[in-house]
């Protein structure tokens, strides 16, 4: 059944990248840590960031059960969220000599807040009350030295770019008013990590190879992959093992990028304490000590920016080694061992997305003259965090497929005011996951 689906799909998938490659091409944009350098360069001191606030209705319901007991659910009604996704600050600094720093700081959901309060009701107690969820992260902050365009070295906490999401993260750079679902469901999003990197600039190429800390196998899941790996609940990063990631850039055709990039490592052995590796006082090995936890990551993307289209896409495919196994490891774990994820983890994941818009207010001269922008795009996805080895359970509503359309304003090149229907469409008995979502959003430099 899933070999039809995935033809199907990809047909789909194909079809509108077809129609995306066909519109051809316009000027070279930037990753999302060479976009801060950019600025940086030339520049003592630069402040810059993006933000995004949203409003969604979704018409489906929000019961954490509806994929255990979709019939339940199906009648239930609607619900709204406003929310503030992302709101980062940018900070960069040149030294001079070739040397600068850069640095991402990000809230997420407006952050975190913790309250201490005196309980009258119970004594005069202090209780220590949390007041609102969301994260407070460093996403980046790495010291560079440039040699030459063709070789620089990077060292700090960097963005790791796999995939079309993680390299072009800010909000200018895609039509929905959320971050692409697929590759945000199985991958770290932003995946950022503290490492080293190389990269620079040749002919029309951009190359980057980098060396980070390894992703932990306990702390992926079912829902979501290999996407919490690269977290920690510590005041530091585990790091018994290591990953390598790599990205490669074509600019050869006017207005078209097209990347390749991927990632290797080993995820098991990498939690704290580590204890599942090595030989006993006996000398015995351990009972997992073989259990590598391989994993495996490659991505195809390109961005194309020319002719009043702009058009997106990217296809991602993932594995992990010893799956099974990982996941019998976490379902037996004590309650008492370091902090984990118990749901099983599948041996492969999958993302494939395609969007494209036209601006129709080319065609209107004042319009065009002023520099306002109005997009009519059409997104698809289809993405799936769990396809699980043929001893592991199937949970089938992990497989899904999202189309929207909608539209994005741009009053001003730093200024996006968005709207789209989007439809999530699931497997039965699984019920299809409708919505409406409005937003606005900035990225630029203030200094």
């Amino acid at each position: 059944m899933f070999q039809n689906d995935f033809r199907m799909l990809r047909d789909g998938a194909l079809g509108l990248l077809s129609l995306c490659f066909c519109v051809a091409g316009a000027a070279q944009d930037y990753s999302a840590s060479d976009s801060v350098w950019q600025h940086v360069k030339g520049n003592r001191l630069s402040i810059g960031g993006y933000g995004e606030a949203a409003y969604s209705r979704n018409f489906y319901s929000d019961n954490v059960f509806r994929y255990t007991r979709p019939e339940l659910y199906k009648n239930d009604p609607s619900h709204g969220r406003f929310d503030i996704p992302h709101a980062v600050i940018y900070l960069g600094y040149d030294f001079g000599k070739g040397w600068t720093l850069s640095s991402e700081i990000e809230f997420e959901h407006t952050g975190t807040g913790v309250s201490e309060e005196k309980e009258y009701t119970e004594g005069g107690e202090w209780e220590k009350e949390v007041e609102k969820g969301g994260e407070v992260e460093l996403e980046q902050l790495w010291i560079q030295k440039s040699f030459a365009p063709y070789i620089n070295v990077r060292a700090g906490h960097i963005v790791v770019p796999v995939g079309l999401t993680n390299a072009h993260h800010e909000p200018l750079n895609y039509f929905t008013v959320y971050r692409p679902e697929g590759e945000s469901t199985i991958l770290p999003c932003t995946w950022h990590d503290t490492g080293v990197s190389i990269w620079g600039n040749v002919g029309d190429f951009r190359y980057e190879a980098q060396m980070v800390a390894g992703l932990d196998a306990f702390q992926f899941d079912r829902e979501n992959w290999i996407q919490n790996g690269a977290g920690s609940p510590y005041e530091f990063k585990v790091a018994n093992k290591y990953g390598f990631a790599a990205r490669v850039d074509n600019y050869s055709v006017p207005g078209l990028r097209i990347g390749l990039s991927g990632y290797l490592g080993r995820a098991m052995h990498n939690s704290y304490p580590h204890e599942l590796e090595g030989d006993d006082a006996n000398g015995n090995k351990k009972t997992y000590s073989s259990v590598k936890g391989t994993v495996a990551v490659g991505s195809l993307d390109f961005t194309y920016n020319d002719h009043n289209w702009v058009a997106r896409g990217n296809f991602d495919y993932g594995y992990v080694g010893d799956a099974a196994t990982i996941s019998n490891i976490k379902r037996n774990l004590s309650a008492n061992e370091a902090p984990y994820r118990k749901t099983p983890v599948g041996k492969n994941a999958i993302s494939i997305m395609a969007e494209a818009g036209y601006n129709v207010f080319s065609q209107i001269e004042k319009l065009r003259q002023d520099g306002q922008k109005l997009y009519v795009f059409g997104h698809y996805e289809f993405y799936n965090p769990y396809m699980p080895s043929f001893v592991q359970p199937k949970y089938n509503y992990t497989k899904k497929i999202r189309m929207a359309f909608g539209l994005n304003y741009y009053p001003l090149p730093q200024i996006a005011v968005k709207a789209e229907y989007s439809h999530r469409f699931l497997q039965n008995p699984y019920n299809n996951e409708p919505s409406v979502s409005l937003g606005i959003a900035y990225q630029g430099f203030f200094l």
